[in-house]
């Protein structure tokens, strides 16, 4: 099985917005795209990534979250715009949110992005949460493997990026985890925030997952599987160590990033898997002035 995973999309759209709509977090995070990363984001490059996807061979997609900049609607419409480019059944798609998809409280509390998303995050199992209105985890039984996606989204105050998936979302992964035909498969983890990263402690609480120690005690047990990721704008791949074997944790670079360090220029990772495990991990770096894309491993954490 061939997976390709995108993520970071950041795509912008401001067309009708009224100006109040900016009266709160927005307004830190147009300031940022006004003086840095709207020079630095394109959404071409997303565009050429779903038109290569559509010619490498694959059978399932995983985007890893921040498809917005600013979580508001129009930007929610053209992601769905962009995505229908890779012309996939829904069910062959897997969508998680990322902090930038629930940049404000009133995007988390109106579920924008479960509701503008719906067809992308139909369950193969039955809901496990006991709340009605949730949709995590997401279960896809493919062939060989089991996707889980998870929200690790949740509205920060400005210059907060920090992760969250909480106590019912992980006590409903624990049920899925469990369940027979997740356990015979191997498990492909999709969150947008990494479980391990680099920096101080400081650093992690401010823009890391908050309760990665509770997800990794989980994930013990497992003898393989993979965790993909965005979130860092950086494509990488961790071993994870485990009782029995290990993890493959690998992120994805943001899918619209331009930046001359091939490690965070846009692009997208393929994993292959079959029932012996995961094989083969590469990146598709995008080249923009040929519009082409160039085969490289993705770097390992040292």
């Amino acid at each position: 099985m061939r997976i390709a995973h995108l993520s970071d999309l950041h795509l912008l759209s401001l067309e009708g917005i009224a100006l109040r709509r900016f009266m709160n977090k927005r307004l830190t995070g147009w300031l940022n795209l006004r003086m840095r990363r709207g020079s630095i984001h394109r959404a071409a490059y997303v565009r050429a990534i779903t038109r290569e996807i559509t010619r490498a061979n694959i059978d399932h997609v995983i985007v890893t979250g921040d498809l917005t900049n600013l979580a508001l609607e129009s930007e929610f419409d053209l992601a769905r715009e962009v995505l229908g480019g890779l012309r996939m059944d829904p069910a062959t798609v897997t969508v998680v949110p990322g902090n930038h998809d629930m940049y404000t409280r009133g995007a988390f509390i109106a579920r924008r992005f479960e509701r503008l998303f719906a067809e992308w995050l139909v369950s193969d199992l039955p809901r496990a949460t006991g709340d009605a209105g949730a949709c995590f985890p997401v279960v896809k039984l493919r062939g060989p493997v089991a996707i889980v996606g998870l929200s690790s989204a949740v509205p920060r105050l400005p210059f907060v990026a920090a992760g969250w998936l909480g106590p019912p979302q992980l006590e409903a992964l624990a049920r899925v985890l469990d369940h027979p035909e997740v356990r015979r498969r191997i498990l492909v983890l999709a969150l947008h925030h990494p479980l391990v990263q680099d920096g101080s402690r400081a650093k992690a609480y401010v823009e890391g997952l908050r309760d990665a120690e509770a997800l990794l005690s989980m994930l013990e047990p497992l003898s393989r599987g993979l965790v993909v990721h965005g979130h860092l704008h950086r494509r990488v791949q961790r071993l994870l160590p485990t009782p029995t074997g290990r993890l493959h944790h690998v992120g994805a670079t943001s899918a619209s990033l331009h930046h001359d360090a091939m490690d965070r220029m846009a692009g997208f990772n393929v994993y292959e898997i079959d029932e012996r495990g995961v094989g083969r991990i590469e990146a598709a770096i995008y080249d923009p002035e040929s519009d082409t894309f160039r085969g490289e491993s993705v770097p390992r954490h040292v």
